[in-house]
């Protein structure tokens, strides 16, 4: 009876996602604040393994449209919510917030060779460039800034732990995730937006409304196109609402 009775919490301690873990995504089809309304659901599938969970290549990260206007020749607004994981027949509940976002082109960038001349050289010994700089020698070399190490390559993605960025609110390592982390096409200090000029990140989601992501532009359309990446990373309650004093001293961190 004992053992029937922990089965659940051991099911819930399975299925936690720590706090600080990123979720690499390409979003599955395009929004446009024109076009979506407010319920619609929106969703991105997972670029890569995520170390230390159940959470697979090929999971998909479902959300949807909180609220959205456009003017003609105006400003637009877009507010977004990601809250479940679908893997392996299991939808988890999450609450998470936006490190980084790029475009399509950025995202198909990333994937190509930096010397295109070379020639005999395959996908998997290609050097190529992260969205946000770091370089990858995927012939059995690391990740690196320069001469520093920052991560290691993997079939669809690299891992390395979160760095800083000097003048953005991108935090680095958490307590809850310090193995690490899974970046995708991304590098490891990729924060904000990359690709997408006429936008600007008006709230990230990591304080109140916690989880809500709000996107805007002052004229023109405002469309997140289908294969743009996103680093989206979870958050627990804790994160959710900093004091009124907490808000008052620093800017929040993704």
């Amino acid at each position: 009876m004992a053992a029937i009775l922990a089965l659940p919490a051991a099911a819930k301690a399975q299925d936690a996602i720590p706090a600080g873990t990123i979720l690499p995504i390409s979003l599955d089809k395009s929004i446009d604040a024109g076009k979506v309304h407010p319920g619609q659901q929106i969703q991105g599938a997972v670029m890569q393994d995520i170390p230390g969970t159940f959470i697979r290549r090929g999971a998909k990260v479902l959300g949807h449209v909180v609220g959205a206007k456009s003017l003609v020749n105006g400003p637009a607004k877009l507010e977004i919510c990601f809250d479940n994981v679908k893997s392996h027949g299991h939808i988890i509940p999450i609450k998470t917030n936006l490190r980084a976002l790029a475009s399509y082109l950025e995202v198909e960038e990333a994937q190509i060779p930096e010397d295109m001349s070379s020639r005999g050289l395959t996908p998997e010994t290609w050097t190529t460039q992260q969205i946000g700089g770091d370089q990858v020698y995927r012939g059995g070399g690391p990740v690196a800034v320069g001469t520093t190490t920052v991560g290691e390559p993997t079939p669809y993605g690299v891992l390395g732990d979160p760095r800083l960025q000097p003048g953005m609110d991108c935090r680095g390592v958490v307590a809850e995730a310090k193995r690490p982390q899974a970046f995708w096409l991304f590098s490891t200090d990729a924060c904000g937006l990359y690709g997408y000029p006429n936008l600007r990140i008006e709230h990230a989601g990591r304080t109140d409304p916690a989880g809500t992501i709000v996107f805007a532009s002052d004229h023109g359309k405002l469309l997140l196109r289908v294969g743009s990446g996103m680093l989206l990373r979870v958050q627990n309650s804790s994160e959710n609402s900093p004091s009124r004093s907490e808000k008052r001293k620093r800017p929040a961190r993704r």
